[in-house]
């Protein structure tokens, strides 16, 4: 199987696996980091590996290349289908706009970029991840993008938000080639996903040089309270 086809198991068992919690049935990242997990197979005893590390209302989202059917202890609050892309975004430049590493420093505003634009999970932690880069305007934080999963030699671009005021200014365009730039200069392959229905980000995605590799499942999960 490539690694793709489960980048968050792959993720959580090779690069970031000094992230992962949970052991050889199911893991998953640090809460406060992004709320993916994944186990080695559907069965039973997996699936009970997977509730034995949430608590409360916490959820788990799992990327998987076969839609899944959960045990009764589970409640399926999402049931999607996404597409994974892959290329190398083509590079880009805007004259006067230079894109900034983002940090600690930045989390309240990507933060509230992020919760205004909803381009998926993003938490308090989760710029630990990899490299982030923003474009701010008149000192507000305007677009960003960075890395998430890490499988194998793969590396995951991800919130890929642009602030509804700033749209169709090239922002995007120029922090997926910024993005892309750098995991390719360490010798990785850059890839992202994308929900089946959002039609106008896979167009941008396929005129910046991504192509489709395949199609996954995504399922949110809670435990039965």
């Amino acid at each position: 199987m490539h690694p793709l086809d489960r980048p968050i198991w792959n993720a959580l068992t090779t690069r970031q696996r000094g992230l992962a919690e949970g052991d050889a049935l199911a893991r998953r990242y640090p809460v406060t980091v992004a709320p993916f997990a994944d186990m080695v197979d559907m069965s039973a005893k997996s699936f009970a590996a997977l509730g034995e590390l949430m608590s409360g209302s916490e959820i788990a989202v799992l990327f998987t290349p076969d839609a899944v059917t959960a045990p009764e202890e589970f409640k399926i609050l999402l049931a999607e289908t996404g597409e994974q892309m892959i290329g190398t975004p083509a590079e880009s430049a805007l004259p006067g706009v230079e894109p900034v590493t983002l940090g600690i420093d930045d989390v309240p505003a990507m933060m509230a970029l992020t919760e205004l634009t909803k381009p998926g999970p993003f938490s308090a932690r989760t710029h630990e991840l990899g490299i982030f880069l923003g474009i701010h305007v008149d000192g507000q934080l305007v677009a960003m993008t960075g890395e998430r999963m890490k499988p194998a030699n793969h590396t995951e671009m991800t919130a890929v938000c642009v602030h509804p005021s700033h749209r169709g200014r090239g922002y995007a365009q120029l922090l997926l080639g910024a993005v892309a730039r750098r995991i390719v200069a360490r010798g990785e392959i850059p890839f992202l996903h994308v929900f089946s229905n959002n039609t106008s980000a896979i167009a941008l995605y396929r005129r910046q040089g991504m192509e489709i590799r395949r199609r996954l499942h995504v399922t949110v999960l809670q435990k039965q309270l």
